[in-house]
């Protein structure tokens, strides 16, 4: 049986429901003067913890996703909302960014973002940090993923890539770091 956060969440609602009942059947024991007052205590007690405990796991017990074919990539911006940018290897393939873009859009993804000032979707863009010149770092953006900040398991993700950017990169590769066929400010923008 594999349990979810959702599972979890359930069970929490009526362990709360029955911690309810259990507190109410407390008072009306100690009102009518029942022999059972205090163990009905302990269980209203017991039931509360019960109910934190399960309540946690709803919030904190998330199933890992891996995309196969994605790459290893770092997060190096996160606004905590709507924005964050990711670093990949200079190797990466388009089939591979793909793929990592998807990882990286179910990595991200937390119930605890929200769309201020934004539209409802996590953009996470993908980059590359190229050194044309000494002391110059220049940031190609490979591509980016948008999805639904609303729901987990929605499939919609919007992924573009940017081939002329990946045309820029192998052009890199093929001419070293101090290539005059690498214009500076010649890439791909996103706004």
């Amino acid at each position: 049986m594999n349990l979810t956060s959702l599972d979890f969440s359930t069970y929490a609602q009526w362990s709360g429901i029955l911690t309810i009942v259990c507190f109410l059947l407390a008072i009306l024991a100690f009102i009518l003067q029942w022999g059972i007052r205090f163990r009905l205590v302990g269980v209203t007690g017991f039931m509360g913890v019960l109910t934190a405990g399960l309540f946690a796991l709803g919030l904190g017990l998330f199933t890992h996703t891996v995309i196969p074919g994605a790459v290893r990539f770092a997060l190096v911006y996160d606004n905590g909302a709507t924005q964050a940018v990711i670093t990949v290897p200079k190797s990466i393939t388009e089939t591979e960014l793909d793929a990592t873009l998807r990882q990286a859009a179910s990595d991200l993804y937390s119930y605890g973002r929200n769309s201020i000032g934004g539209d409802n979707n996590l953009t996470i863009r993908a980059r590359v940090l190229l050194h044309p010149e000494s002391g110059v770092s220049l940031p190609v953006y490979l591509g980016q993923v948008k999805r639904s900040l609303s729901n987990r398991d929605s499939e919609q993700m919007q992924i573009e890539l940017f081939p002329e950017s990946f045309a820029k990169l192998e052009n890199y590769a093929k001419g070293g770091k101090n290539s005059q066929k690498f214009p500076i400010g010649d890439f791909h923008r996103i706004e």
